[in-house]
């Protein structure tokens, strides 16, 4: 793989093409969006393509276009191979059946990852580190094609996990589609809420808001296409959600309860870094001044300690020039980071576990 064209130069497409030129791989980039192209040039994620013939053409274009796009570049004989990153499978697939598309070139494809922030400016190289990247190839889809996309998602960072088109789109609602509703659905509710109700927000809502900020017409796109899952799902949180109320109305809270310890059992079935097996992490906590260098100097000072740091969250202070900053890290680290942080001059409070 030595050159790629990456049609649809958006926060995927970018991404893909900026963490392909880190590899040294060419990359030239289409996009019916002039700006969109001229923005991820600047950016260093390639060249404009001018009909360069190249080994893999990746799609990322929205997924009731996929199989437009693929037709008109296999007319053209653009490349060897051609995925794209649509985050639905079924529908694109079906799509190229009906136009008479070459599946044995092409490979359905899906990163499992993504920002609130849309457009070639929200761009990362890194977005797809140790995130799985589903493969949804066809039964005629040709060995060296798929050897190509496989190539591709490695050079990425991510891992190449092979599922069935359904399987997929059923998975993605669960785990996915539906959330960003339900994220929606709760963000929707604070239209109505005072000053007063928004000045007492934590962390806590942030964290359960914070994909509702995705661009609402790219989301309308994405649930088009997977409309019957994302709907079963819906019904199920809804039926929950319903039965929680009518225990809080009757006062019986057990149905609540039950609904609580759920949520735990199922939270900690989330796989955890790099998609890996959840482990026990220890939080360290420690008071941050909004001042510039503040977050260096608690890097530093870790780094110093040889700890590694495996997740770290920062809880805003409303109205104050203060924040908090876990720092999660292995159990057996803690006592030393919390030296080190202590010498440096940080109060830390008493060390909790969390998985």
């Amino acid at each position: 793989m030595q050159k790629v064209l990456v049609v649809g130069t958006g926060l995927i497409g970018t991404s893909v093409a900026l963490a392909l030129r880190e590899k040294d791989v060419a990359v030239y980039l289409s996009d019916i969006d002039a700006d969109s192209v001229r923005l991820a040039r600047e950016l260093g994620a390639g060249q404009e393509w001018t009909g360069q013939d190249v080994d893999l053409a990746l799609i990322a274009v929205p997924p009731h276009l996929v199989g437009e796009r693929l037709a008109d570049l296999q007319k053209q004989g653009v490349a060897r191979a051609y995925t794209d990153v649509a985050s639905v499978k079924a529908d694109p697939i079906a799509d190229a059946q009906r136009l008479g598309c070459d599946l044995t070139s092409y490979v359905p494809g899906h990163p499992l990852a993504g920002r609130e922030r849309s457009g070639p400016a929200a761009a990362r190289a890194d977005l797809f580190l140790g995130r799985p990247w589903a493969l949804c190839h066809c039964a005629e889809t040709s060995a060296d094609a798929v050897e190509l996309v496989r190539d591709l998602v490695l050079t990425c960072g991510a891992k190449a996990v092979t599922v069935d088109a359904d399987e997929h789109d059923l998975a993605v609602a669960l785990v996915s589609h539906a959330p960003h509703v339900v994220s929606s659905a709760v963000a929707a509710s604070l239209q109505s809420g005072d000053d007063v109700a928004l000045g007492l927000a934590g962390q806590g809502l942030r964290d359960v808001t914070r994909i509702a900020a995705g661009d609402p017409l790219l989301w309308r796109m994405i649930l088009s296409g997977n409309t019957q899952p994302v709907a079963g799902v819906l019904e199920r949180i809804a039926a929950d959600l319903a039965a929680a109320a009518s225990a809080l109305r009757s006062g019986d809270l057990d149905d609540v309860t039950d609904l609580l310890r759920r949520g735990v059992d199922g939270h900690g079935r989330i796989p955890g870094k790099h998609s890996g097996p959840v482990r026990d992490h220890a939080a360290v906590q420690v008071v941050l001044q909004d001042r510039p260098g503040e977050l260096a100097r608690l890097f530093n000072a870790a780094g110093l300690a040889d700890v590694n740091i495996e997740d770290v969250r920062i809880e805003h202070s409303t109205g104050l020039p203060v924040g908090v900053a876990e720092m999660f890290v292995r159990p057996q680290d803690t006592d030393r980071l919390a030296e080190a942080l202590r010498f440096h001059g940080w109060h830390v409070p008493p060390v909790a576990t969390r998985r």
